[in-house]
């Protein structure tokens, strides 16, 4: 499977996230990873031939929206990483509320698109949508809690004195 391309491309996300990444370079990023994930979706939903254009529309403006939620997970991994060393309650109190915010959004997002398949594509097609989704918004999302520090953390690593 082209899963291994997905944590590559989603290493990079996260990696680029954290320098002073601009427009062009995650709008690349996202083009990039939505071509392929719809490839890993054609190999994996099955859809049948009169419902197929209906499927594919569906799921191209399910991208666009969830492109759009990414680019806002983004600047918040942005403000996170260069507000990390000064992080007040206010700030930690913002942060943690717009990730409540985009992950409600993000699985509400996916419901909506699953109702929709439902009625246009059928319920089999809908459910392997719901359910790769699903997957890779858990999978990305554990992947990026591996990758950035817990609140504090860094604060308890130990340096030695200088003598």
């Amino acid at each position: 499977m082209k899963f291994s391309f997905l944590l590559t491309l989603g290493t990079f996300l996260v990696l680029s996230s954290f320098a002073q990444s601009n427009k062009e370079d995650v709008d690349m990023i996202q083009a990039m990873y939505g071509k392929e994930k719809k490839e890993i979706a054609a190999g994996f939903v099955q859809i049948d031939a009169a419902k197929k254009d209906a499927f594919w529309k569906l799921y191209d403006d399910y991208e666009a929206e969830r492109k759009a939620l990414g680019k806002k997970r983004i600047s918040l991994l942005e403000k996170y990483a260069n507000s990390y060393d000064s992080l007040t309650d206010k700030t930690m109190d913002e942060i943690v509320k717009e990730m409540i915010t985009l992950q409600k959004g993000t699985d509400g997002l996916i419901a909506k698109y699953y109702d929709r398949l439902v009625k246009s594509a059928g319920v089999k097609p809908a459910a392997q949508f719901y359910q790769l989704e699903a997957y890779l918004s858990s999978v990305t999302r554990t992947y990026i809690m591996n990758k950035i520090p817990f609140i504090g953390e860094l604060e308890k690593v130990a340096v030695p004195p200088v003598q």
